[in-house]
């Protein structure tokens, strides 16, 4: 996913799939929907593995009547696969049983990684509708695999005898993961108590869809909408006519300005009109409350109970405690005393810097006290003042296509040696989405990388990496990724142009693909990003650094009329002002994290909770509760941790935040951008996927255990790094 970020402050999406289970799903409504396998033949584009490069998919060819016909085929299919190997009378072999099964669900595998890309993307009424009826059914396949017990018998049994099977590291490591994802899923439990989690399985994926089509919604509908130009004041004329364009693809008059995913929008630091920026905030912040069919606040509350009620059905006081158990926190309380410590230096440095602005604001005989949607317009004038950086100077010389092929392309061919060429021959499920082809050193077909940058109304919120298809050498499959975000997408004619958070955005979301890029394992259980929630943030959030490093920044920060550089003295306030609203920017994400552990922290015995009462309690607890710093994402509208497979994992932001800074910081002891340092990171850490148990891995590499100083350091807390 998910991101995007700022170091954490972006919104990264990232779904991983376990190639025999589809582990993380997007939820459903139960619906009427129905068709059958027999509908499902030659003529389907999903029938059999695509003839374009790497696999990719047909879009030319794939309709939306093709997907639900597909996916029953390939349960179906997978379903059999399974049993043969529950019921194959031979004695369990890693052949027979663990290798089989990552062969198994080929067909499923290849139609549900287009559908759930498509979906969070580019979603329509038929797709939704296939949707509805398709992710509990999906669910219910990861529980007829992981509660099935003859399965189970022959995993355990080969489990319990490892030490003399032989194996590899990489086939240790997957016996491994495999058992235990089938005892955390349940398969130690009585029959009734594995029919128990199978309804509470089901109940949440239904939930979870429902979440999502409602905050869909939620997010057009919240959109504001203006016929006064002059309510506009202080956006540029580029922004102005794409808020009219935006109102001419929804039949509207007047101008449009779309929310983005977070509480905060990123148009409140331009906009003078205080009435303005006060509507958009409120059209956010209550966004998911503002109408009964968008409100999703008794949909929020179900699926924490069920969590809860689920976690103590597999022996878990928590949710957040069964979450955990395989992450590199490993517990709750580890993830909890984390951010906690963190919470008193960030909150006294925003309290400094709302101290700065309500300052400002009297000065300027504002005469009211600062409000969150105030925020971002002052702030902006702080930082000018303190730093004479203003917003408007920096966009031009960060046009989308120039920072793609000069910054973030560049930077992984100096670190790399990867080399990009687009496909215009490639189809794409739209016209916004271009596709290039990566090449190692020496020309050797890598991957394909697909691109999504613009913003549409029937795209979820936020930025993320995923994958079409997954690499693996026992499947003969190289990798086809994709980045999505959602920028604003200017009139016909003009140039995109970007903020320095919007750069940020794209240097994040390819540290993500760069990670399945590199993939080079086996087995597709193994590869790339199918890493713990704590760990998958570190490639991408590393891969940020190398935005504002002197040697990329000064090949791509280009003026995107007259192509002149950067002006060295613009560049210099950029750096200059790198730790400036840290406080504000880390309150708002450790609200959100603490705000989603507190949610999944609920025991089984726990009522249905008020949500807007659970989350003014909840933020009150963690010392959060801050009128200026509202949380990144309220719980109404946090669709990671609801539906996008972040539930009681959003800590991973900033426990990946301090892996990605400490391993700058090795990068900056041994030389910075160069091949070498990238090809041993390639090799040791960014190729390896989840081979090898994570902390170990890293600590492989840097020589070291992680150090929280470089994270401090990068936020501007330094002195506590001392504490």
């Amino acid at each position: 996913m998910n991101a995007a970020l700022q170091h954490i402050r972006r919104n990264s999406r990232y779904l991983t799939f376990f190639p025999f289970t589809a582990a993380i799903l997007l939820g459903a409504c139960a619906l009427q929907a129905q068709t059958a396998e027999s509908d499902f033949g030659p003529s389907n584009p999903f029938y059999a593995a695509s003839t374009l490069p790497f696999q990719a998919p047909p879009f030319d060819k794939i309709k939306d009547r093709d997907y639900q016909p597909a996916i029953d085929a390939g349960m179906a299919e997978q379903r059999k696969e399974i049993q043969t190997i529950a019921d194959n009378a031979a004695p369990p072999t890693f052949e027979n049983t663990i290798v089989a099964m990552e062969k198994s669900g080929q067909l499923f595998n290849r139609v549900w990684q287009v559908f759930n890309g498509v979906t969070a993307a580019n979603l329509d009424p038929d797709l939704q509708k296939v949707e509805d009826y398709e992710a509990p059914r999906v669910a219910a396949l990861q529980d007829d695999i992981f509660l099935n017990p003859r399965l189970f018998q022959r995993v355990a049994k080969l489990y319990a005898g490892r030490d003399s099977l032989h194996l590899d590291a990489e086939s240790m490591r997957l016996l491994d993961i495999d058992y235990k994802k089938f005892v955390h899923a349940g398969a130690n439990l009585s029959d009734a108590d594995k029919a128990a989690v199978r309804k509470f399985n089901e109940e949440d994926s239904t939930l979870s869809n429902a979440f999502t089509t409602k905050l869909l919604a939620a997010a057009k509908a919240g959109a504001y909408v203006t016929h006064d130009k002059a309510s506009l004041a202080g956006l540029t004329e580029a922004q102005i006519a794409g808020g009219a364009e935006a109102a001419k693809d929804r039949k509207v008059e007047g101008y449009v300005v779309p929310l983005q995913n977070t509480t905060q929008q990123p148009d409140l630091a331009d906009l003078t009109q205080r009435a303005t920026r006060q509507a958009i905030f409120e059209n956010s912040l209550n966004r998911a409350e503002r109408s009964d069919d968008n409100d999703t606040r008794s949909t929020i509350v179900r699926l924490a109970q069920i969590r809860a009620q689920n976690a103590k059905l597999l022996g878990y006081p928590t949710y957040a405690a069964w979450i955990l158990e395989d992450q590199m926190a490993k517990t709750p309380e580890a993830a909890i005393k984390f951010m906690d410590a963190l919470v008193p230096d960030a909150t006294a440095r925003a309290a400094g810097e709302a101290a700065d602005i309500q300052a400002l604001i009297d000065s300027q005989n504002g005469g009211f006290k600062l409000q969150p949607w105030d925020w971002n317009f002052y702030s902006e004038q702080v930082r000018k003042a303190k730093y004479d950086l203003n917003e408007s100077e920096i966009r031009p010389y960060f046009e989308l296509n120039n920072v793609l092929q000069n910054g973030v392309f560049y930077a992984a061919n100096q670190l790399y040696g990867l080399t990009f060429k687009e496909r215009k021959d490639i189809p794409v499920y739209n016209p916004d989405v271009r596709v290039f082809e990566v090449s190692d050193t020496g020309g050797q077909p890598l991957a394909l990388f697909y691109c999504d940058y613009f913003k549409r109304d029937n795209k979820n919120g936020g930025a993320w990496m995923n994958e079409f298809v997954t690499q693996s050498k026992l499947l003969g499959m190289l990798p086809v990724i994709y980045n999505v975000a959602n920028f604003a997408k200017p009139a016909p004619g003009e140039a995109a142009l970007l903020s320095f958070d919007d750069v940020t955005t794209m240097f994040h979301e390819f540290g993500h693909a760069l990670h399945g890029i590199f993939a080079n394992t086996e087995y597709p259980t193994l590869s790339g990003t199918s890493v713990p929630r704590d760990f998958v943030e570190f490639p991408s959030q590393f891969n940020e650094h190398w935005a504002s490093y002197p040697g990329v920044f000064e090949h791509y920060a280009k003026h995107y009329k007259t192509g002149d550089p950067m002006p060295a003295e613009l560049a210099a306030k950029i750096r200059k002002a790198k730790t400036f609203n840290q406080g504000y920017a880390l309150t708002e994400i450790l609200a959100a994290a603490e705000l989603d552990m507190q949610w999944h922290m609920l025991p089984a015995s726990a009522p249905l909770q008020n949500a807007d009462t659970f989350e003014t309690e909840a933020l009150k607890k963690t010392d959060l509760s801050i009128s200026y710093v509202p949380p990144r994402y309220r719980s109404s509208y946090f669709l990671h941790i609801w539906a996008n497979g972040y539930a009681a994992g959003y800590y991973a932001y900033l426990w990946s935040e301090m892996l990605d800074d400490d391993a700058f910081q090795w990068f900056e002891d041994h030389g910075g951008l160069t091949r070498a340092n990238g090809d041993r990171f390639r090799q040791m850490v960014l190729s390896r996927g989840n081979t090898e148990e994570l902390s170990k891995m890293y600590k492989a590499w840097r020589g070291a255990e992680p150090s929280i100083a470089p994270m401090l350091k990068d936020r501007g807390l330094v002195k506590s790094a001392t504490n």
